[in-house]
């Protein structure tokens, strides 16, 4: 895996555009909310319930990494409400990232509610829109990094097989929007059916967790938390509306619009 592999942030808990940290290298800018796509679904069947959550994947290994086509007719799941209203699969996802990596990375000390404060920013928690396996009713895309977004830079597409088939321009994946490349360096396998798919967020939240603790950081170190997190976007204002969302989701306080410095 070459230097330089970058993960998109594509949206914003407060509709303004983001930037992305490479997280080897270069820093990459973003657009907001209304950028992302909800693409068509896709056709085939779909990816395995998570039916009982281990703290050990089922299938050992590195997991087979692609996004698995879902079947039509989807519901979205009814599950209780997490805090400050995270809908309930998005908040298992979270927590079942945590469990993992404390076994996995236990030096890292990856709280669920840093999860969630990136998924909030990232996708809203997939806009509330998830089935009882952790899936997008609709995939979600970011923006095309085609360089005609203001500050965006110019990313060409190298892995159509995650990115729906782009050939041109790279754009960001999943609920938690990870570049295909920067998935496949960290892929982990949240809910233990031998495959890493970015649009599961079991799986992304996993993935998300991996990418943060790389390197060995600790996430009970500010310093070292906000390293990490700026790996999702090279901006305290970022690290801030992240951090201000985790205490909220650990606290069940909601935070103000004028705790969340622009983005």
């Amino acid at each position: 895996m070459p230097a330089g592999v970058v993960a998109v942030s594509a949206a914003s808990a407060s509709d303004v555009d983001t930037a992305e940290h490479a997280s080897l290298a270069a820093a990459q800018n973003i657009s907001d909310d209304a950028q992302i796509e909800q693409a068509p679904k896709m056709a085939a069947v779909g990816h395995s319930a998570p039916d009982e959550l281990m703290h050990a994947a089922k299938h050992p290994g590195p997991p087979i990494v692609k996004t698995v086509a879902q079947p039509d007719g989807r519901a979205v799941a009814e599950e209780p409400a997490g805090p400050l209203g995270i809908p309930g699969v998005a908040y298992a996802a979270y927590q079942n990232a945590e469990r993992l990596l404390a076994q996995e990375q236990p030096t890292c000390h990856m709280s669920w509610s840093v999860l969630a404060g990136i998924g909030r920013i990232e996708s809203h928690h997939a806009y509330g829109k998830l089935d009882a396996k952790g899936n997008p009713i609709d995939p979600i895309y970011g923006p095309v990094l085609d360089g005609s977004l203001a500050g965006n830079n110019v990313v060409r597409a190298t892995d159509a097989e995650l990115d729906g088939g782009m050939s041109s321009y790279a754009r960001a994946l999943g609920p938690m929007q990870f570049l295909p490349e920067t998935y496949r360096k960290f892929a982990g396998d949240g809910d233990g059916d031998g495959i890493s798919d970015p649009q599961n967020l079991y799986d992304a939240a996993l993935t998300a967790g991996n990418y943060l603790c790389y390197g060995g950081l600790d996430m009970n170190d500010l310093s070292q938390q906000s390293k990490a997190i700026m790996r999702y976007n090279n901006s305290m204002a970022y690290v801030a509306n992240v951090m201000a969302w985790e205490v909220a989701y650990r606290t069940g306080v909601a935070p103000q619009a004028s705790q969340l410095p622009r983005i």
